[in-house]
């Protein structure tokens, strides 16, 4: 709570200090950058200067290079310039999306983040930009989350931070956001903090957004809205099973765990969810394996472990089953290179 308490001092703050001007803000925009999160972080603001009827925000866009940024769906924004012309501003937001480690090795933009960050400005990072703000070490230290589709490249990356499944998280200086929509929630939470509830409010119904989601909520769905499922007992088996991807549990551990027969965990799985059990849990190892070898560089056999998969051999053979593809070539077509299908028996 300490944490929470502080940013919010923090932005009071900033409004305080800043009473008869715009509070200034900067957004970052990565090659491959998230066209919803961007708008939903910035849009707020506008709207909250319609509503008050005064210049309570002002924002610049700037790219790497000072060139158009172009965003994930082709789009290019025009932006006003580099990232090195910065001077002081109040509030930085880092936005990256499809490729989280285009940057960890550019020490230049390290260099100017933190640059800013000692000049007073709060930094942030929506989507995939947290990777950007932990290489530059500005998380060190630092709760943080990142798109839950990021998340096990982060920890993987990142193993000492402390990365949470927030939708977002300002902890002093810092703050991260996963992305989407969560980037309205946490610009309403932004806007409140510093020109009260009541505005934030006001914005809020101009998006139709009947409730502000708080920081703490989590990303996804329940697991019982994510696969249409009824049953209680269901939800804990799947809860189990994610919980165990790199050591897969027995089906009848599962079931004693359960309370229940293996026979009634067959039984629930075919009912409520069309497959059984064991290609539920497979399909699970499997969606996460190519999560890995789409977004790190692990070697195959790492990526197997921790699959829950005892060689690459085993792992390569349910990987063509399934994509039609080998593990190799998902990794070169993750790459952008081409790469042949697989023909499954």
């Amino acid at each position: 709570m300490k944490a929470i308490e502080s940013s919010a001092a923090r932005l009071g703050a900033i409004r305080l200090g800043r009473s008869d001007q715009p509070i200034r803000l900067v957004f970052l925009l990565a090659p491959q950058f998230p066209m919803l999160a961007f708008a939903s972080a910035v849009e707020p603001l506008r709207a909250a200067n319609r509503l008050s009827e005064r210049q309570l925000f002002e924002w610049r866009l700037t790219s790497v290079d000072g060139n158009p940024a172009m965003a994930s769906n082709a789009i290019a924004i025009a932006v006003h310039g580099p990232l090195e012309q910065l001077a002081k501003v109040d509030i930085v937001v880092v936005c990256a999306g499809l490729e989280p480690l285009q940057f960890g090795r550019n020490h230049k933009i390290h260099h100017h983040l933190r640059r800013l960050a000692r000049h007073g400005a709060m930094i942030g990072a929506v989507s995939s930009g947290a990777f950007i703000l932990a290489d530059a070490g500005l998380l060190a230290g630092h709760r943080s989350t990142v798109h839950w589709e990021y998340a096990d490249l982060f920890r993987s990356r990142y193993p000492t931070l402390k990365l949470s499944r927030d939708l977002y998280v300002f902890d002093r200086d810092v703050f991260t956001c996963s992305g989407g929509t969560a980037a309205l929630d946490m610009m309403l939470h932004f806007v409140s903090e510093t020109c009260g509830p009541k505005l934030a409010l006001a914005v809020a119904e101009q998006f139709i957004h009947p409730r502000i989601r708080r920081e703490e909520e989590e990303q996804r769905s329940e697991i019982q809205a994510r696969y249409a499922i009824d049953s209680p007992r269901l939800v804990q088996i799947i809860e189990m099973m994610e919980a165990a991807l790199e050591e897969p549990l027995p089906m009848r551990d599962i079931a004693r765990r359960a309370g229940i027969s293996a026979r009634q965990v067959e039984r629930l799985f075919r009912e409520q969810l069309g497959v059984s059990p064991t290609t539920f849990y497979l399909q699970r190892r499997l969606d996460r394996a190519r999560t890995l070898l789409r977004q790190t560089l692990h070697p195959i056999r790492e990526v197997a472990l921790e699959c829950g998969f005892g060689s690459t051999a085993h792992l390569s053979h349910a990987y063509k089953k399934m994509f039609g593809l080998a593990p190799t070539q998902e990794r070169l077509r993750a790459a952008g290179r081409p790469a042949r299908p697989v023909a499954t028996q």
